[in-house]
């Protein structure tokens, strides 16, 4: 008979593992995860629950609900006007079917009179940011996901303290993992300059924090009444210039009452991170154009995938074509079937990725998935180096979406996002011109290459594709 410490010991044991199946059952909203954590529970005793306490989502999800929630304070205690949401103004007929999907899933309407300007390249974004951040008088608020070490980290790094050293109110929100990018971090010297500087969710043994999925990915620079936001980081491979190796990309200056919108989202991210939340300043953005937009804030803790629902309904709603520019491909079931149904309803449905990408293994899990769309009659093709790390969306001639967010696990279930959607005809025109051009030099996949794929190479592609939910 086993001792009574010992029945005790495998009792309690075991007992882990069952809670912690328990509950991945009742808090997983993929069965595959689910799946996933059951057996690794049950299979090793002890260290299945300590994996599940340490990495599960489920922890994850606990804290991305309370930053979600601090991202829209509703609540008596945060009513004040500045907060609140914003007041729906008149919609055109035709946008009001395309319109609905995103005021539904945010509970944001439109914001009218907005002037976007799509700045390509680091050649273009950088020195139209540190001018705005020269020329701030009142605030600079800056969040990116990487700001490595370099050229153009040490312009902005200048810019920042000297707009400090001018009382201007400057903040720096940098991810917590996104800074291991690079060793050296010029940032780290803004505090004595005067400059406030958070780290979103830096990992730490003292006070514990694994939650290394749960990252910043959001990129806005907000100086006065002139805003930026796209998907740049800081970093010397932005610069085109001289080079035949560098990061494609494009980010948007925005001007009109978008603006307070995201003024409005840095500060709630700051908020979190510091627990203090700045009341915003009165919106005083006066009309500078003709886009109507609106702010989407995604992130894992909030109870729906409100990105990959947005994604799907206007491809859904599309009539006539759907354009999409993205470095990571690796999109839901649920995306999946939205592009496939277009196809198959006849939409243009056209993809541009890269030929040559930074992750190796993306690139490769993705050919795994492109049969069921190439079938469907979406056309897919590659576009030729330099890495495009470009994120677009034009819908039919007057839909565009822009922001930080991927077509990807990552960032559709797992990072904190921030994309746009614009309503306006000649953006569109732009960014769907952007895309055709990149098609047009680009080679396009068809069903017979991936076919003429040898076997190791089809292997390698599926086992890649199997762990795209953690890519």
């Amino acid at each position: 008979m086993f001792p009574i410490a010992e029945t005790l010991g495998l009792l309690t044991i075991h007992s882990l593992s069952w809670v912690a199946v328990c509950h991945a059952l009742l808090t997983k909203h993929d069965p595959r995860a689910a799946l996933g954590w059951t057996v690794t529970a049950l299979l090793l005793p002890l260290v299945g629950p300590l994996l599940y306490a340490c990495f599960g989502i489920s922890r994850a999800e606990s804290r991305a609900s309370r930053i979600m929630r601090n991202q829209a304070p509703l609540e008596p205690e945060y009513a004040h006007p500045p907060l609140a949401k914003t007041a729906q103004e008149y919609i055109p007929d035709d946008i009001a079917r395309m319109e609905r999907i995103g005021r539904v899933l945010t509970e944001q309407h439109l914001c009218g009179g907005n002037a976007l300007t799509p700045l390509h390249n680091g050649d273009e974004a950088y020195p139209a940011m540190l001018k705005a951040i020269h020329e701030a008088k009142d605030h600079v608020f800056l969040c990116t996901y990487i700001f490595n070490s370099g050229k153009t980290a040490s312009a902005f790094t200048n810019a920042l303290a000297h707009a400090a050293a001018r009382k201007v109110d400057v903040r720096l929100l940098v991810d917590g993992i996104g800074v291991f990018y690079s060793l050296r971090k010029p940032w780290k010297q803004l505090p004595q300059q005067g400059v406030k500087v958070v780290r979103f969710l830096p990992p730490s043994l003292f006070p514990p924090n694994f939650s290394i999925n749960l990252r910043n990915h959001r990129k806005m620079l907000i100086c006065d009444n002139v805003a930026f936001t796209g998907g740049m980081n800081i970093a010397d491979a932005n610069l085109a210039a001289g080079k035949t190796n560098y990061v494609k990309d494009i980010h948007f200056r925005c001007e009109g009452p978008i603006v307070h919108q995201l003024r409005r989202a840095f500060l709630l991210n700051w908020g979190f991170c510091t627990n203090n939340y700045t009341p915003l300043p009165p919106a005083c953005s006066l009309p500078r154009g003709e886009s109507r937009c609106r702010i989407i804030m995604d992130g894992p803790g909030s109870g729906v995938d409100i990105l990959d629902d947005v994604y799907c309904g206007v491809i859904n709603a599309a009539h006539n074509y759907v354009r999409i520019m993205t470095p990571y491909f690796l999109p839901s079931h649920g995306l999946v079937s939205a592009l496939r149904s277009a196809g198959q309803r006849g939409v243009d449905v056209r993809i541009v990725l890269p030929a040559k990408n930074n992750l190796f293994y993306v690139h490769w899990a993705q050919f795994r998935l492109l049969p069921t769309l190439l079938n469907a009659g979406v056309r897919v093709w590659l576009q030729p180096p330099p890495f495009a790390h470009t994120k677009l969306l034009a819908v039919d001639n007057y839909y565009v979406q822009i922001g930080s967010a991927n077509l990807d696990a990552r960032s559709l279930r797992l990072n904190f996002e921030l994309n746009m959607e614009v309503f306006d005809r000649n953006l569109n025109a732009h960014i769907a011109g952007h895309i055709d051009n990149a098609i047009h030099l680009g080679r396009e996949i068809t069903s017979q290459w991936l076919e003429s794929l040898s076997l190791p190479i089809k292997l390698r592609n599926a086992a890649c594709w199997i762990f795209s939910p953690y890519l």
